[in-house]
This record gives structure tokens, C-alpha cells and sequence, in this order.
């Protein structure tokens, strides 16, 4: 699973990741920020992932957790979250100005090219892979959690 992007603010959806990798472990999770966290609530994730999953660990004889960031805005922000198969691009909101609370399904085959795309992102990312490293990650917007 991949996951892209800085704004997620979703709390319900970023606990249910981390159950998931809770639940599987073997499962290989990947989450590119572009830019800092704009949300208190995914930096706290962040640091809950690490708290879950070492990225140094190979006991599933891989690494299971990549965290990486794209550092700088040269290049633009993207959103998705995907799968082998299927993938969900989020648009922007219907009712709000700064929510992106719908999304385009997509298929295997586009999931599988967008799979592609995220691990590029993610090894042209740095990697953060302590809780120190995610500590010092500043917050773009520090209010609480919209809905």
C-alpha cells in the first residue's frame, strides 16, 4: 500500500492504516509526504507508525515501512492512495473550500503504474524513520481537525 501526500487529517481513515499494519504484518506499507505535515493529526500517525513498525526491521524478510519526504515544494504536491488493486485519487471538495473529501476509483492497471509511482517518489524522498525525525517535522497548520 502506498500512500501520498501531506494533508491527510482524517483520523478514523489514519487509525484504520494503523490497524491494518497492526494486523498484517507482512503487509508493506509506504507514506511520501510532500513537504511537512499540514496536520497535527498525521504527524501524531506518523509517529504512531514508527511506534508499530521499526523501518529497519527485516524479520518479514523485507522492509515493511517506508516514510519518506519530499523536501521543498520544486515539486507539486500529489494525493493517492493505492494498491495492487486498486488505487483512490482524491478531488477536490463539493461543499468545501479546503477538503478533499472525494475521489476518483481507479483499476489494477493504474494502481499497479501509480505502485510505480509512489516508490519513485519515495526513493527520491529523505527518509524519516525515527520518532526524533518525525519530532522535528513542524506542523504547516496548527488548528484542530476540520470536518
Amino acid at each position: 500500500m502506498i500512500v501520498v501526500g501531506s494533508r491527510s487529517r482524517d483520523a478514523e481513515y489514519l487509525a484504520a492504516i494503523e490497524a491494518v499494519l497492526v494486523q498484517q504484518p507482512s503487509l508493506v506499507h509506504y507514506r511520501v509526504l510532500f513537504g511537512p505535515p499540514h496536520h497535527q493529526v498525521l504527524k501524531d500517525h506518523l509517529i504512531r507508525l514508527l511506534q508499530v513498525r521499526d523501518p529497519h526491521d527485516r524479520s518479514q524478510g523485507m522492509k515493511t515501512l517506508h516514510l519518506g519526504l519530499i523536501d521543498g515544494m520544486t515539486s507539486p504536491e500529489r494525493f493517492f492512495c493505492a494498491s495492487e488493486k486498486a488505487a483512490v485519487v482524491p478531488i477536490p471538495s463539493l461543499t468545501s473550500h479546503e477538503a478533499f473529501d472525494s475521489g476518483v476509483m481507479l483499476g489494477v492497471m493504474e494502481a499497479a503504474r501509480l505502485l510505480d509511482h509512489g516508490r519513485q517518489a519515495y526513493a527520491a524522498a529523505r527518509r524519516i524513520e525515527t520518532i526524533p525525525e518525525v519530532d522535528v517535522l513542524e506542523v504547516v497548520r496548527n488548528r484542530g481537525v476540520h470536518t
